[in-house]
This record gives structure tokens, sequence and C-alpha cells, in this order.
């Protein structure tokens, strides 16, 4: 008769397990369950098992009684012989399996049990299936529940020989038992069984659909009939026809050979879909761990709940119908082995120290089948510390690493164990298992690396964005903290960047230790650093500003060297009304970084204020509307006279620019260069002023006037491969001849990378063009460089000539670049000239050009053409290449 084993019944429907109930004894579920409600199902299962027993007992008796037994000792063999085949029925059973989580045993006791009701007592059928029961129970170890199935095995066979005994009088024979009471008797143990096992259920506070248990109790029917139609058959052939028993036993090995093959054919169809399903299971948690958001402390790594490995391992335990199945698995490769465990616990003696473990030792990755019977020493103890009798093992590995095992203990579902399609089954599973293993901790690594910097370890911006999103959403008080190195781009030059990026190291690992592992810490870019302060007041985030700075300003070892740091830190508060609004991560720092910015004034840390905002807005607007001011006439270019010493010639001008902005009004040029050249538009302004200033000139030309017109060049023009063929277009346009353009660069320009702006410099000299080199002596040039470079001219910075007349140190500095640059075949312009003494201090040195407010202001174009006519006298010059009109100062 059909025995449910696994999760029988409502594991197909609802997903609860009932392997306790049915008379396979397999081992409940209780002991995942929390404890307190372990205990009670435990004490309501005992209650139920009781009254089953007891409702058994009285129930045979009160049968015995009705049918009271007449036994002849010629017939002692009987009952040992209807044991026999009870026995035999149990351990010949075919276990068939509809689907995932159905699965019943057909044991064949039907046949013995038909022939029972009609050749023997009641009592006799009675002893010899109770004890066929019982021990195919204790021979499978299943110990727990042997009183309810005991109780079930008198509730079997008592129904039918009551309902076998009622069709029998109905019948009209109650002195002999016909053939259709016997087999209406045999059907009702069956249906018996299935109603104590449902009751169970519902002891036990399981869910079952009513449509589980009709399509249940349907299949037990149709297999009890077949069975029990076999055994009658039997019975009627060979007694009417003794020599017929040969046809009988073909039919019955027939039908036997028939179970097994639909057997073999729902395996196969139940193992593809369990294959499917975890594999589904596998995808659906890695996705789930793709998914999921990191933690506050910005944990992409693999995940380590696991719930979903608890699932697959139920899984597959049911799919082997096993005592228990154990997954060690190593989901970090710096962690150790964790383990799941579903089923029976593991002994305690069996979860220490799993580095000497011989099965995490097993060779290959192919599935060990191991018993108890083992020769080996080791891994028959490695069993007995599991409290297992037998051992399906299989390692999971990827390119020789092992990434975990998967162990399965004890088959139930079978008194012979572990066969070969649970061994391939399971070797399956764990290729798939360590398949996803293996993509889970790839894809780990590339969310791991997406989100992190890999030089510091800390998070990177959107690693930052997303770690931060949830605890500013949670808090009405965090703070955003910026910090940037001042120092990194000095070190980055001196030393080069292994040695920055080494200083880069040692700063994060000093403000992880200072704020601990649990803030959020980034490396935006660069030398800067974002850090989180949730639920933290204004005036503890100004107290750790200060210490990550002092921390951080601390002198670093770099390779025997100690390298001065300095630090600036920003801060923005969400609890300021002008952050409220807007507290999303990238507005807040955002403003920090303006706060950063505002520490430039020579405060180390600072607060964002409102006012930085519309200081950086007006940036914005600026570099937003550039393009237009030129084109509505803004931008202008203006001029400042430069003359000879010490003749007094107007030599040329220097072409400056100035922005009249209609709604700002006059912005100075370092406030609004630097923005356009950060923007990229350095390229518009530098052509902007050198088309304007040599139409300038042009228009002196044809007036018989040789005026050249200096223009100051950016780093970024220097970079421009393109920039010389543009300057000879323009040339070549205006027709002004080279010489009359003069390009000025500083020193820290041209530093910034020499190899890259030399070839560009050669090009601009070989156009005839004059160089001069701006702000000489502020910079960092060596005598070699100045050398190579193609320079015409000189400037000396005008810091230097403000102090000549107080500071004998500038007036130093003054004479030797007067005489570096004469030694070097240069001419020397000094800028800044406002006295007539440090003219005449500059005369005296022999300095051949000045330029400064005691000549001129920088003038607009029509003033300066007053100036001209105002301040200055036409007459004759001649060069070496051309002659024309020179304009000589009045004084």
């Amino acid at each position: 008769m059909p025995e449910a084993y696994g999760d029988a019944a409502d594991a197909a429907e609802a997903g609860t397990a009932t392997d306790d109930v049915p008379r396979s004894g397999g081992r409940s579920t209780d002991d995942v369950q929390p404890s307190a409600e372990a205990r009670a199902d435990e004490r309501r299962f005992r209650f139920y098992t009781a009254a089953v027993l007891t409702l058994g007992i009285a129930a045979a008796v009160a049968l015995s009684a009705w049918l009271p037994f007449h036994g002849s000792v010629h017939l002692w063999w009987i009952g040992p012989l209807l044991a026999v085949a009870f026995l035999g029925a149990e351990q010949l059973g075919v276990n068939v399996d509809v689907r995932s989580g159905i699965s019943w045993t057909i044991s064949f006791t039907e046949i013995p049990l038909v022939i029972g009701l009609l050749v023997a007592p009641f009592e006799v059928v009675l002893a010899a299936h109770v004890l066929a029961g019982v021990t195919t129970l204790l021979a499978r170890r299943v110990t727990g529940r042997v009183l309810y199935n005991a109780g079930a095995f008198l509730m079997e066979v008592t129904s039918a020989f009551a309902v076998a005994g009622l069709v029998s009088q109905a019948l009209g024979s109650p002195a002999e038992m016909p053939w259709l009471a016997a087999l209406a008797g045999t059907l009702t143990a069956p249906l018996a069984s299935t109603l104590l096992a449902m009751a169970a259920v519902r002891v036990l506070r399981r869910r079952m659909r009513i449509g589980t248990v009709v399509r249940l109790a349907g299949r037990i029917l149709v297999v009890g009939f077949v069975n029990a139609s076999v055994g009658l058959t039997g019975y009627l052939v060979i007694s009417k026809t003794p020599e017929a028993w040969p046809i009988v036993l073909a039919v019955s090995l027939g039908l036997a050979a028939l179970y097994w093959a639909y057997s073999d054919l729902l395996r196969e169809q139940r193992d593809m879909e369990a294959l499917t399903d975890v594999s589904l299971m596998v995808a659906r948690s890695g996705q789930q761990v793709a998914a999921r958001p990191a933690s506050r402390t910005g944990d992409f790594g693999v995940d380590v709940d696991l719930d979903e490995w608890t699932t697959i391992a139920e899984r597959i335990r049911d799919q082997l119908a096993a005592a228990r199945i154990v997954l060690r698995l190593r989901l970090d490769p710096d962690e150790p082995l964790r383990t799941v465990v579903v089923g029976d616990d593991l002994p305690r003696e069996s979860q220490g120290d799993l580095d000497d473990d011989p099965l995490l030792r097993l060779p290959g990755s192919h599935v060990r089948h191991l018993r108890i019977t083992e020769t080996n020493t080791r891994i028959r103890t490695a069993l007995l510390d599991r409290g297992a009798h037998e051992v399906l093992a299989v390692p999971l590995r990827s390119a020789n690493q092992l990434l975990g095992i998967v162990e399965a203990h004890d088959r139930l579902s079978r008194w012979r164990g572990f066969g070969k399609y649970d061994v391939q089954l399971l070797g399956t599973m764990a290729s798939h298992l360590a398949t996803a293993l293996d993509n889970r901790r790839l894809l780990a690594t590339l969310r791991h690396d997406a989100y992190h910097d890999p030089l510091t370890g800390l998070l990177n911006r959107p690693g930052f964005r997303q770690v931060t999103a949830e605890p500013l959403r949670e808090s009405e008080n965090s703070v955003v903290l910026r910090v940037d190195l001042d120092v990194f781009s000095t070190v980055s030059d001196a030393l080069g960047y292994t040695w920055a990026d080494r200083m880069l190291m040692a700063a994060g690992r000093r403000m992880r230790d200072t704020l601990g592992a649990h803030v959020p810490l980034a490396r935006l870019e660069g030398a800067s650093f974002a850090v989180l302060l949730a639920d933290c007041e204004v005036e503890d985030a100004q107290r750790i500003a200060q210490l990550l700075r002092g921390q951080l300003s601390a002198p670093y070892t770099v390779d025997r060297l100690m390298v001065e740091a300095n630090a600036v830190v920003g801060y923005v508060a969400t609890t300021a009304p002008e952050n409220a609004e807007r507290a999303d991560v990238d507005s807040l720092l955002q403003r920090a970084d303006m706060a950063v910015r505002a520490t430039r004034s020579g405060e180390e840390v600072k607060s964002y204020v409102p006012s930085m905002g519309q200081i950086f807005l007006r940036r914005f607007q600026m570099v937003t509307q550039f393009r237009q001011a030129i084109d509505e006439g803004q931008v202008t270019v203006h001029y400042q006279p430069k003359v000879a010493l010490p003749g007094k010639q107007v030599l040329g001008v220097e072409a400056l620019v100035r922005w009249q902005h209609p709604e700002f009004g006059r912005v100075d040029p370092d406030e609004f260069v630097p923005a356009v050249e950060a923007a990229g538009l350095v390229g518009l302004l530098t052509s902007f002023v050198l088309d304007t200033a040599l139409d300038r000139v042009r228009r002196w030309l044809d007036d018989g006037l040789r005026i050249s017109v200096a223009v100051n060049l950016s780093v970024r023009n220097l970079a421009d491969a393109e920039f010389p063929t543009r300057v000879a277009e323009s040339l070549e346009r205006f027709g002004v001849p080279g010489e009359l353009l003069t390009l000025e660069l500083t020193e820290s320009d041209v530093m910034q990378d020499p190899g890259r702006a030399l070839p560009i410099l050669r090009e601009l000299s070989d156009l005839g063009i004059e160089l001069a080199v701006d702000d000489f002596g502020t910079g960092y040039s060596s005598l070699a460089y100045l050398r190579q470079l193609p320079v015409d001219q000189v400037k000396i910075d005008k810091s230097f000539v403000f102090g000549m007349g107080t500071d004998l140190g500038d007036l130093a500095v003054v004479r030797s670049i007067v005489e570096l640059g004469h030694s070097l075949g240069l001419t020397v312009v000094a800028e800044g000239v406002e006295e007539d003494l440090a003219r005449d201090q500059l005369e005296a040195m022999g300095c051949d050009v000045a330029q400064g407010y005691l000549i001129s202001r920088p003038l607009a174009e029509d003033r300066l053409e007053a100036w001209l006519q105002a301040r200055t006298v036409r007459s004759l010059g001649r060069t070496s290449e051309s002659s024309g009109a020179v304009l000589t100062l009045l004084t």
C-alpha cells in the first residue's frame, strides 16, 4: 500500500513539510522552527500519537471480539509466512515521485493483506503486519515515530477486516470471506492510513488544500486497487488451478517491472524539475545580491545572508529524501567556510575546526558515496562525528579552488540507501552550485570594483552616493564633509605619482582610523575625500573636521623623506534651512566643495553658508554667458603701452581683456579668466583677443605706425598642437608681420610640461613672432630650461619692481634678472613701473622696456588713440627690415 515520504502532501501545494507524519517515519522539520513552537508541536503530536495508538488497540480488541480467532495447529505457518510477505513487500517498495515535493512508496503490502483476508484470522494478519512494519522502521533507523506508526498499522488492518466483515455479511456469507469483501477491505487500509496522516498534518498546524487531499487519495486508491487485484487474482487462480502459479508469478513480476519503469521515468522528470528549480533559485538569489543596496559601511561584497542557500539545501534534501543536507560554502575568499544545515542537527563535535576535515580534502569534483563501513579510518571517523551511516559528498570547485562542499546524509525514502540516480543528481546539482558560486563571487567583485576606489579601497563617488542615500533619508541632522589635501599636486610633481599614491593611501588609513569602521568614507577624485556623519550635530561636526585636518596635516613618511602636508575641510549640515529642500548627496557634496574653496582665504575648516553658493552661481553664469558676451560686445580689449628705455619710444602695447557685465558690472579678469579657462573656453578667449589686437595693429600699419601688440597665452594654448596654425592664419588674414606680435607666457605654464610646450613655441618662433616669459622670477624654472626656450623677452614681475625703492633684496633681484636676460641675448621688460625713481633705477641698470601706471593705465581703444595723440610725437624710424613712423613720449 502507498506510504508517503518526504514532503508528500502539502509541500506540493502549500510548501509545508509533513515528513514526520506519514508511515515512513521521515524526520520532522520542527528542529528548524523556533524552539517554543517546536516544543508545542511536539506536545500536540504526542497527544495525537497516544490517541491513535489507543484507538487502534481498542478497535483491534473490539474487532477480535466480533471476529473471534478459531485457530488450528496445522496452520501455524500462516502467521510467519504472512510476516515474511509483509516484510518483503515493505523492502521491495518502489519510490514514485509524481512531482517535485510529492513522493510516496508503492510497497505492495496490499498483496499479502488481501491474501491474509482470505486465508488467515484477523489476529494473525494484525500481528504479522505490525511486526513487519515496526521491523522495517527500526531497520531504517526511524525511531521517533514508532508508536504513531504502530497505531497506524493497527488501524489499517482493523479497518480492513471491519469493512471486509461488513461486506461479507451484506453478501449473506458471514462464514467465509468472498473475494469482493477482501477487495473492499484491502482498499480501506491505505485510505485509513492516509486519513490519519492528514489529521496529523492538522495537528501540526500545517496547511493542506482539499484538492491535494483528493488527488493523493485518488492515486492511493488506484495503486491499491491494482496491487489488490493482482494478489486476489493470483490467489483465486492458484487456489483453483495450482499449476498456474508460474503465470501468476510472471504477471506479478511484470507489474513490478512496470512500476519500476514508471518510477524511473517519473524520477528523471522530477530530477529535471529539481535541477531547474535549483538553477532558478540560485539565479534569483544572484539577482537579489546584485539589486540589494549597500550597507551604511559600504559593504558591496559577497552577500552573507544564508537564507537563500537554506532554501536551496531544503530543495536538495527533498529531492534526495535525505535525513540531512549540509552545505559548507566559502562565500568570500578571505572568510572561513560558512555552514548551512537542513534536516537533523549536526552533533556538536562535528561543528568544530574544519581545517583537518577529510571530506573537505576529497580530490576532484565528483560525488563520493561514503559509508560507515569504509576502510579509511579518518573518513569513518568523520562520518561518526556527523552521526551519519552513509554520506554523498561532492566538493564545489572552480579553477582548482575549493568553494565549498555539499553533503547528503542517510537516505530515508529507501531502506537500501542512496542509489546511482542520487549520485548523478547530486553531481549535476553540485556543478550548477559551483558555477553559481563562482558567478556570484565574480559579480560581487565587479560590484565592489564599481563602487570602490582601487587605490585606497575606500568608496568612490558612485559608492558614496548609494551608501549615503538611506542615512540621509532617515536622519534629519546629517553632515557631509569634503576633505582636500593641498600638498598632493606638489608631491606628484616633485616625487612622482607613485609616492603621491602612497601618500593618498596613508591619508585614507588615517581618516578611517579616526572615523571608525562604520562611517561612510570615500575618495572622490585626486586628493579629495568625502565623509557622511549621520545623526551628528554641527558642533560635533566642527570638532571632527578639526580632528581630521590635524591628523591629515601631520608629516608623511615617503621613502625615508618627511613630506609636510596640509589639509582643508569644508562641511555642510542638512539641518540648515538652505539645505533642507535639497538634501541629496550630490547637492551636499557640491556645497561642501564650495566651503573647501572658501578655505583658501586662510581658514582651514569652514562651514558652508549661502553666500558661497552665490559666488559659484555667479561664476557659473559668467561661464555660460561668455560666448554671448563676446557676440554682444560686453567683452573688449584694452591696451597698456610699453616704452623703450632710455629713448622713450612707444614700442608696443599689451592687449588686456575686460568684461562689462550687464548684471555684475565690471568683472575683474582675475575672476572670470580662470573660470573661462577651467570651462575649456580659453581658446575662444585667446582667438578673440588675438584677432582684435591684430586688427588694431593692421590699422596702425595703414596709418604708417609700427606698434607691436602683446597677447597673453594660457597653458591650454601650449597644449594645443593646432594653435600655431591658427595664429599663422590670423597673421595672414590681417596682413600683420610676425615681428609685430608678441605672445606672453608664464614660467609655470611652460614648466608644467616642457616637452609638450617646446615644439609649440618653436613653431611660433619660426613664424617670426616674439615670445616673452611673463612674471619672471616668481616661478621655478631652471636656467637650463630657459636656455632651451626660443624666447626673445623676459618680463620682470611687478612685485619686485614695486619694492626696489625700499627693499635692497628686490633691487638685487631686478638687477640680476636684467644681467641674466642680457647675457642670454634677451630683451628685458619691467612691468609695474609707477614711480620716476623706479624708472630711473631701471634705466641705470640697462633695462630695455618699461610698462606701468607711470606711463599709462590700460586704456580702451578710443582712449588709447587720444593718449597717443596727446602724449607722443611722431618721427621717422628705421629698422633692419622695414621703416615707418615711431612714437616718442613728449616727457
